[in-house]
């Protein structure tokens, strides 16, 4: 009994409440230099900021392939400027090239709920394929497993889902273009433009564009009574929603089309003399293969891409400018962009991909243009600012397609371009806006070639938008819905 009373007495609690006061004192040390690290952290992002994001920045990236493959990527560009790819889904979507895809803006924001993108592919299968895709980056748990034993590596995002197929054309999707979240509008090459609701996919309008007429038929033409080339290149659509442009094959001309009626506002015949100017002499087609609309200052304008040149056009249609410097190079991709925050004209930017493997950025502002350095030309040129890949980066094949963003919130003094080339590699490149808004006179290499993603397709289009970070328990939420959802889905099966 005496030493079970000894060891009672040993007492260890008072040199256990002596150890914390002992350690208190470190701990306080190691509080402050806690609460200096994260000011250290925060210099070292605005220092990094010139070279990446304060924080990291997820896009999701989608292209279509003429190998029926529909792909989707993700790139998480980190503060260091260095930017890591990952599958996020990889199958055959039609039966034949997909030739057009398009991203809807994304959903508004409802508590407690993700939100969503709407995806459609379009194909020479006729089809339109619907997908919806989370706007969020996927979560990273429980897949490094998956990553490991594939190849390449793998993100799945459980969120994306399929929703079905539009089948209103009657031959070849040529575009699809979201102008708001709760209207598709596709083209083909039947001649007609769909104007299709989000809500139920049914279809609101059908514009159908003429045929052109032929006149005389050129020697060895094996086209079949009727076969001559027709259908919708491209259009695209006034940001008042109240009118359209479209171009088409065989056509010399441009139409204009009233969207709240739904009819034809008028007719615009490219002269000869433009058309010799850019390029498209006696024995080219002369039609236009792209449009888009744009900004140069306070006024609208639309630029009509040839097969080698680019026209702009101000709003009484009349040629402001042509674009390329020469035509010894064809051209593929066009979108203006304006840097936020910005309202000087300069910094109304075109993008061009060209054969050649360059992304070239110009300025169409009036103080920009160049007059023609001969009699027998009357456009003026477009001020070149900026170019990324090409030979100096070893780029050499042709950018198909390219995409253009920026993030306001991570990273506002840059812009983001993601390029597909036809050899089946992603590029992307970040560009500070400085740097395209700079007027020193001279074309220089802008920009940082972030990462190359080789897809192991030939690209033939490609979408991107930038994905917003997840909020507090919206995963757990949405598994809720889904596991209701998929016990209501049994309970018919079973019934």
């Amino acid at each position: 009994m005496a030493k079970r009373k000894r060891v009672e007495v040993a007492a260890p609690a008072p040199v256990q409440e002596q150890a914390p006061v002992k350690k208190a004192k470190p701990s306080t040390k190691t509080t402050t230099k806690s609460t200096t690290k994260p000011n250290k952290n925060a210099t070292a992002a605005r220092e990094a900021a010139p070279n990446g994001p304060v924080e990291e920045l997820t896009f999701q990236i989608v292209t279509g392939s003429y190998d029926r493959v529909l792909h989707g990527i993700t790139a998480t560009v980190k503060p260091t400027g260095a930017a890591d790819f990952a599958d996020t889904f990889l199958f055959t979507a039609h039966t034949s090239a997909i030739r057009a895809v398009a991203l809807s803006p994304v959903s508004s924001p409802v508590p407690g709920q993700g939100q969503k993108v709407l995806l459609a592919s379009g194909s020479t299968d006729e089809r339109i394929n619907l997908y919806n895709l989370s706007a969020h980056p996927p979560n990273r748990k429980n897949q490094e497993l998956l990553s490991s034993v594939a190849p390449r590596p793998i993100l799945e995002n459980s969120k994306n889902r399929e929703l079905g197929t539009l089948l209103h054309h009657s031959s070849n999707i040529t575009r699809l273009v979201f102008p708001t979240r709760s209207k598709l509008l596709s083209s083909g090459e039947d001649s007609s433009i769909a104007v299709t609701r989000t809500r139920d996919w049914s279809v609101l309008s059908t514009i159908k564009v003429p045929i052109p007429v032929v006149h005389g038929r050129p020697s060895g033409d094996t086209a079949p009574f009727g076969g001559t080339p027709s259908g919708v290149n491209d259009f695209a659509i006034h940001p008042s929603m109240k009118l359209m442009i479209s171009v088409s094959k065989g056509e010399r001309c441009m139409r204009l089309w009233n969207l709240v009626t739904g009819k034809k506002a008028g007719v615009l015949n490219f002269s000869r003399d433009m058309l010799q100017e850019v390029g498209e002499g006696r024995h080219s087609t002369g039609e236009g293969r792209t449009v888009v609309w744009g900004k140069s200052g306070d006024e609208d304008e639309f630029a009509v891409a040839f097969d080698r040149d680019i026209v702009v056009f101000g709003m009484d249609s009349v040629p402001k400018c042509r674009v390329m410097p020469d035509t010894r190079t064809k051209i593929h991709e066009v979108q203006y962009v304006t840097l936020d925050g910005e309202t000087e004209d300069n910094l109304n930017i075109l993008l061009v991909s060209t054969e050649d493997g360059r992304v070239l950025f110009f300025s169409t502002a009036t103080s920009d243009l160049k007059q023609p350095d001969s009699e027998d030309k009357t456009l003026s040129t477009a001020k070149l600012v900026a170019q990324v890949g090409g030979k100096e980066e070893g780029v050499s094949g042709r950018i198909k397609t390219a995409a253009i963003m920026q993030s306001k919130e991570l990273d506002p003094s840059a812009l983001y371009v993601v390029g597909g080339s036809s050899d089946g590699k992603i590029r992307m490149w970040r560009i500070p806006k400085d740097e395209l808004a700079a007027r020193d006179g001279s074309t220089k290499q802008a920009g940082k070639l972030l990462g190359t993603y080789d897809t192991q397709n030939r690209i033939t289009c490609l979408a991107a938008f930038v994905m917003i970070p997840r909020p507090d328990g919206v995963e757990e939420s949405e598994d809720e819905v889904e596991e209701e959802d998929s016990d209501d889905s049994e309970d018919e099966d079973d019934d």
